[in-house]
């Protein structure tokens, strides 16, 4: 669940740098529309005809000699037809077929000169495409040109040339083959015939009766004698490696090793009977131990009889390592006298077949070899010749290209589609690159996130002095609002000395102050306000009165503070100007002095309201908002960015002021959706206020005053 709120939290914020930009948005997609309206009706009108083929591998159109494989979907043959289709050698064919370079010369060229035909060329290459249709060997040649009837004449035509390119070319490619070939063979004709002249003398001469004759006669009964030895040559060797490893491995034992061993590798019955009767005997006397000690007589010919018995297995043990050992020496012996036997045989049959079958099998093996080589030639030049006069059809022409009545470019619905989307994305890219630019504050999570403030109030766009707009404007219940969240900040205590103070110059500080206090001294509360921003002071425009002396009187001990305050038109609602700042301002605004005046006003007014200065740059401000109840701090919606509030949160913790909350001022409420709901509820509490029948105004005061204690 959390997890599509944050969701659906971040499209609200999307959303709302869409409404709040949209006159970029606006703007950036109608400037796009206009220029790709605009250049669409410049457009020249383009048709576009088309012409389908199917393109095949080289290959008869009726089987022959033998069933042609069909070579299945190839898409690097049919890429590199693609570009065979668009090359120079096609295009400047069909450029002539067509008159093309004489017929746009007229149409391009202030004399009516020809093209050249690079001109041509270039012309005819950016008006052809050659597409596939997918897993198939279709190909389809769209020319796209002014002109409905020359782009079927084009696209006709290149198809045209491109089917008799591909005819001529096979038939060049078989007439080259079939020429050489013919060479070939009589080449190999003259080296047969010598061929066969010189194996004719060398038979005479060696006195060779039977051609091919070697298995025959004392020849063949060498080369058995010659297999026999070399099968006994190897049964030997396999032999005497198997008795040398049996004789190594024995040598490794040790006596009581080999003992063991014995019976598995000879079958030497009397050294069997050795070892047992060693065996027994070792029992017995294990036996005689447990009883009799090592002296006793049946223990003593017992140990004897054991050392007889090991001096015979020792021996016998000797005795077959010698005997394993002359085995091997034997088995090494035959395998040598084999090996020389054979290799004296060897040595003969190479001295017979070298004088004289060696030279005549050469030379017929040669002389098979070219009859082979002849008659292969010659077949082979039989069936091509035979194969070129069979028809072949590489490409076929599927459908011609007919002209068109409707021109494909320029695209006037689809062009200010395209101009629509671009533009709107243009604009929201634009948008959101100013919000990302834009550090300013936006949000209540703004506030809170990057100054740590509650927010107390949120004041809609274009709120004049409530004086002005009389007690029954719709904006009054923003102030309203603002009142009730300060009472609740402030449970401690009712009432009391406050201050606004902004990061920055014309945040609404002044009339955000002014309109409060015309709220709470309309719900009944005793409320002074003290224009104390000396060097630009506004609040006594407000209410219309003058600024000759007031609040700088009585920091200099002028005038009694009873005789600088005010009565206002406005009931409950009493006004300390700021008055003329003197040359020599130094130390005007002296804390001492300010915790007087504040202690003062407190026990006279429920609400005590200081107009300041702007908190940064100026001290006036810092000083104040230290001997004050509580300070509110004003932000502008989207005016200033965020480090300017920051560093007014951080001036007002350094002085030690009390930061009560956040009023966020001047808020379009109709172009941000995100405050929209306050504009609602303001709007439905007005409409049910105009509905309900109004009492008099002592009524009213009393009323607020009866809640006010409650």
């Amino acid at each position: 669940m959390d997890n599509e709120q944050d969701n659906s939290l971040h499209f609200l914020d999307y959303w709302r740098v869409i409404r709040a930009r949209k006159e970029i948005i606006l703007a950036v997609t109608l400037l796009v529309v206009i220029t790709g309206a605009a250049y669409t009706f410049t457009l020249p009108r383009i048709y576009r005809a088309e012409t389908r083929i199917e393109i095949r591998p080289d290959a008869l159109d009726v089987d022959v000699f033998q069933r042609q494989q069909v070579m299945g979907h190839n898409p690097f043959f049919l890429r590199t037809q693609f570009e065979i289709i668009r090359s120079r050698s096609i295009l400047s064919q069909v450029i002539r077929d067509l008159n093309l370079q004489v017929e746009w010369g007229r149409e391009m060229t202030a004399d009516g000169s020809p093209l050249s035909m690079e001109q041509a060329l270039a012309i005819l290459g950016r008006s052809v495409r050659v597409d596939q249709y997918r897993d198939t060997s279709l190909v389809n040649i769209s020319v796209r040109r002014p002109n409905a009837m020359e782009a079927a004449r084009i696209a006709n035509q290149v198809a045209e040339v491109y089917r008799a390119n591909r005819i001529a070319q096979s038939r060049r490619q078989i007439g080259g083959g079939l020429e050489a070939l013919q060479n070939e063979m009589e080449k190999q004709r003259a080296v047969l015939d010598q061929r066969e002249a010189e194996l004719e003398e060398l038979r005479e001469e060696l006195g060779v009766t039977l051609l091919g004759s070697r298995e025959r006669g004392g020849i063949q009964v060498d080369k058995i004698r010659l297999q026999q030895l070399e099968g006994d040559r190897v049964g030997a060797r396999v032999d005497k490696l198997v008795r040398r490893s049996r004789f190594e491995q024995l040598e490794a034992l040790d006596a009581d090793e080999l003992l063991t061993a014995s019976a598995y590798i000879v079958n030497d019955q009397a050294l069997a009977m050795l070892r047992r009767q060693y065996l027994d005997a070792q029992v017995n006397l294990s036996l005689m131990l447990e009883n009799r000690g090592e002296q006793h007589p049946e223990v003593r010919r017992v140990r004897a009889g054991l050392a007889e018995l090991t001096t015979q297995i020792d021996d016998a043990l000797n005795g077959l390592r010698r005997g394993l050992r002359a085995d091997y020496e034997v088995a090494r012996a035959k395998y040598e006298a084999i090996s020389q036997e054979l290799d004296a045989v060897r040595q003969a049959d190479i001295e017979a077949e070298r004088e004289r079958f060696l030279p005549f099998e050469k030379l017929e093996r040669e002389v098979r070899l070219q009859r082979d080589i002849f008659q292969a030639l010659r077949a082979r030049i039989a069936q091509e010749g035979i194969e070129l006069q069979v028809p072949r059809t590489p490409v076929e022409i599927v459908d011609r290209a007919e002209p068109e009545s409707r021109h494909v470019s320029p695209r006037f619905t689809m062009n200010i589609i395209m101009s629509l989307a671009i533009g709107l994305m243009a604009g929201i890219g634009l948008a959101y690159f100013i919000e990302y630019l834009d550090t300013s504050v936006k949000t209540v999570d703004d506030v809170e996130q990057h100054l740590g403030l509650p927010v107390l109030g949120i004041i809609p766009q274009k709120v004049r002095p409530l004086i002005e707009e009389g007690p029954e404007s719709p904006h009054a219940e923003a102030y309203r609002v603002l009142r009730t969240n300060l009472q609740f900040s402030n449970k401690d205590r009712v009432g009391g000395a406050f201050t606004f103070v902004s990061g920055g110059v014309g945040e609404g500080k002044s009339t955000t102050l002014f309109n409060l206090a015309y709220v709470c001294a309309q719900m009944g509360d005793k409320v002074l306000v003290v224009d104390s921003d000396l060097r630009r002071p506004v609040q006594h425009t407000f209410l219309g009165l003058n600024n000759h002396f007031g609040l700088t009187n009585v920091l200099l001990r002028d005038v009694p503070i009873e005789e600088t305050i005010k009565a206002t038109s406005v009931p409950n609602l009493h006004f300390l100007s700021s008055g003329k700042l003197p040359r020599s301002s130094v130390g005007l605004l002296d804390a001492q002095r300010i915790r007087e005046l504040v202690k003062t006003l407190k026990t006279r007014y429920d609400y005590v309201f200081f107009d300041s200065p702007p908190i940064v740059g100026v001290s006036d401000a810092s000083i104040l908002a230290s001997e004050m109840d509580g300070v509110m701090l004003v932000v502008q919606y989207r005016k200033y960015p965020r480090t300017i509030s920051a560093r007014a949160r951080r001036i007002l913790e350094n002085v030690g002021a009390n930061a009560v909350g956040v009023v966020l001022n001047n808020i379009n409420i109709l172009r941000d959706d995100y405050y929209y709901y306050y504009h609602s509820y303001y709007s439905y509490y007005n409409q049910e206020q105009d509905d309900v029948p109004r009492q008099p105004e002592n009524e009213l005061v009393g009323s607020a005053r009866k809640s006010d204690s409650f």
